[in-house]
């Protein structure tokens, strides 16, 4: 795993992003973890306070966090050509998992209610942004790498009238399929690659099978001969166009 972190931290580093000087370190008061939160914001220079803008949600992999994330190579690019505001909390810390359900090894937490706070830090960050910009409501997109991934179908499961569209990367999932039921109308692209020797592409492809099954308006991506995390900064082009094209009510542009 720590092979997998310093690399993710190599090939996004701020010199490797055209945008970088755009990112906005932020903080809030997080009143029920007592604490100051970080979280990485990207407003779009064509940002027009007058004009519902759209909003992407990053959620970072495990050890990872806002900052890291929101110098994926290419995101802040994409955003400024789409329009899209990016905000990219911390979920508390860098394994909260947003309230997902983690593997075994990961079951002691400290603090004891870590999936609760995580969970509720990506709303604070959401809540913040929300009231600060001009978001278009129809138009709130969740996207998350890794243990972000998982998290991204966690929470789409807990707020399913909230996101027009997902993008889970290598997702670290540890639940069946079959709740798609819940959001089979939330369009989803999902990219796996592979070779990922930390996500087995075999798990995910059941959650691409379980997508066709239910009609779902989908993109799976699967990258033949793509690790856990090269795949993210290459097919990060293909995830902004889906979700450009998607509404809440999941109809196209």
């Amino acid at each position: 795993m720590s092979r997998i972190i310093t690399l993710l931290a190599f090939l996004s580093l701020p010199g490797l992003a055209a945008a970088q000087g755009r990112i906005q370190k932020r903080t809030y008061d997080f009143k029920e973890a007592k604490k100051e939160m970080e979280y990485a914001l990207f407003v779009p220079s064509k940002y027009d306070k007058d004009k519902k803008t759209p909003l992407m949600v990053a959620l970072h992999g495990l050890g990872g966090n806002p900052q890291q994330i929101m110098r994926y190579r290419g995101l802040t690019d994409l955003a400024e050509k789409y329009g899209f505001i990016v905000a990219a909390p911390m979920g508390y810390n860098s394994s909260g998992w947003y309230g997902a359900k983690r593997p075994t090894k990961f079951k002691k937490t400290n603090p004891p209610n870590l999936g609760e706070l995580s969970e509720k830090d990506v709303m604070n960050v959401l809540g913040i942004v929300r009231k600060e910009f001009n978001i278009d409501e129809n138009r709130i997109y969740l996207m998350g790498h890794s243990m972000g991934g998982g998290g991204t179908i966690h929470l789409a499961l807990k707020h399913p009238d909230l996101w027009a569209g997902l993008a889970p990367i290598a997702p670290a999932l540890f639940r069946k399929p079959d709740s798609l039921e819940k959001i089979k109308h939330i369009p989803i692209v999902m990219v796996q690659g592979d070779q990922d020797r930390l996500v087995p592409v075999a798990q995910v492809r059941r959650w691409a099978e379980e997508m066709k099954r239910l009609k779902m308006t989908h993109d799976y991506i699967e990258v033949a001969g793509g690790d856990h995390v090269r795949i993210a900064f290459q097919k990060m082009p293909d995830i902004f166009a889906f979700l450009a094209k998607q509404r809440k009510a999941g109809n196209a542009k």
